[in-house]
């Protein structure tokens, strides 16, 4: 089996599944009446924590390719990145359609004085523009804006830790373990970015033709 037949029949449909298993969780559960005394407070719970989970495997993809070296990998982190997105906008529409009932008014209030409310809002708008700008001819179109539009999910991840840590208030460990984990991811990239950069400089010094010892003589 060639990798591209692996990625296509074996490692995309076993992501497919896996990341469909918290929505079908969900779902038995609903249909067993299963829910909690509090069913909004776990849909809404359990969807903005799959959320941060898929965020965190999508920032993952790049370092796990490069110590892995294993370039295929990186042709699922569009699949995962939109699954994150898809559990986003149910814990959105959660809150508004369920917790809200629409009420606008309520959620901009809500969104201006909460200020978990307002980090976590303001991560889910800077993963509409990625969501939006994931086909291939986007990529094509926007050429190297398009690195750095998609440099917003550190920024949409970071949003989602600190939404989750002010959520909790009392028991900060697992928001915590998550700020430690996407730490290690900044600091891998941080740390690869700096030996590219050496590389290259060393690349460029030696690429420079050396001046002859002749002409560093005194001239007679």
């Amino acid at each position: 089996m060639t990798q591209a037949s692996f990625i296509r029949w074996v490692l995309k449909p076993v992501i497919w599944v896996g990341c469909l298993v918290p929505a079908g969780i969900l779902v038995v559960r609903a249909v067993r009446g299963d829910l909690t005394a509090n069913p909004i407070e776990l849909l809404t719970n359990w969807t903005g924590y799959t959320t941060l989970v898929l965020l965190v495997v999508t920032l993952a993809v790049t370092p796990i390719r490069r110590i892995t070296r294993w370039n295929g990998v990186i042709k699922v982190r569009r699949l995962i990145g939109l699954f994150a997105f898809f559990y986003a906008t149910i814990h959105f529409s959660i809150y508004i359609g369920l917790d809200q009932f629409f009420g606008w008014s309520f959620i901009v209030e809500d969104i201006i004085e909460r200020p978990y409310i307002t980090v976590g809002f303001s991560a889910f708008l800077l993963l509409i523009p990625l969501a939006l700008t994931s086909t291939r001819g986007a990529i094509r179109r926007l050429g190297r804006r398009w690195q750095l539009l998609h440099r917003l999910i550190y920024v949409s991840a970071s949003l989602g830790v600190l939404h989750y840590y002010w959520k909790v208030k009392a028991d900060t460990r697992e928001p915590l373990i998550f700020a430690a984990i996407l730490v290690v991811l900044f600091a891998i990239r941080i740390v690869h970015r700096a030996l590219a950069a050496r590389t290259r400089l060393r690349a460029k010094g030696r690429s420079t033709p050396a001046i002859p010892q002749n002409d560093l003589a005194p001239a007679d």
